[in-house]
């Protein structure tokens, strides 16, 4: 079990993560400050900063959460077989931020797979990162947590008819 600080972190950046999304959400990314999503929280700004990096990294919290439990999910996986199976649009710099991760999260296939990045592998990284992003794109309106893993799955089950379209 966690210490308690470390417990207290993870509830504040928890709480910060799901008021930022939902503020988001109903106003959009520009229209909320870091002062209004402090004061939703009940938390001071060096408060939030020792927990998050920027307002762009707090509007990703969640779907680097999915990442990480997806890159463990895939580390634990067999090296063969089948791989398991929106909010930045219009806003330059949470675009920016999220293609930065997104970025690391390619690179961190690439480790898990154990391979060098040769074309195959790559294709195979930009393929899943592919799928991902439609599952993404298929779950922005709802921000329903517990159906963008269902989605996700669905965007990997129709990978195979999707690539053998004419």
């Amino acid at each position: 079990m966690l210490p308690l600080r470390e417990r207290k972190k993870l509830r504040t950046r928890q709480a910060l993560a799901e008021t930022a999304v939902a503020m988001f959400t109903e106003r959009g990314f520009d229209a909320i400050t870091l002062d209004e999503l402090v004061d939703a929280v009940e938390v001071s700004q060096p408060t939030f900063f020792r927990n998050l990096s920027s307002k762009e990294d707090v509007a990703l919290t969640a779907i680097k959460q999915l990442w990480e439990t997806y890159l463990g999910v895939l580390a634990e996986q067999p090296r063969s077989g089948p791989l398991p199976g929106v909010l930045t649009e219009g806003c330059a710099a949470l675009h920016a931020h999220s293609l930065r991760y997104c970025a690391e999260v390619k690179s961190e296939i690439v480790r898990v797979l154990g391979g060098r990045p040769d074309l195959q592998l790559r294709l195979l990284v930009e393929v899943v990162i592919g799928t991902w992003n439609c599952a993404l794109a298929e779950w922005s309106p709802s921000g329903e947590r517990d159906l963008l893993p269902v989605l996700v799955n669905r965007a990997f089950d129709t990978l195979p008819a999707a690539l053998a379209l004419e």
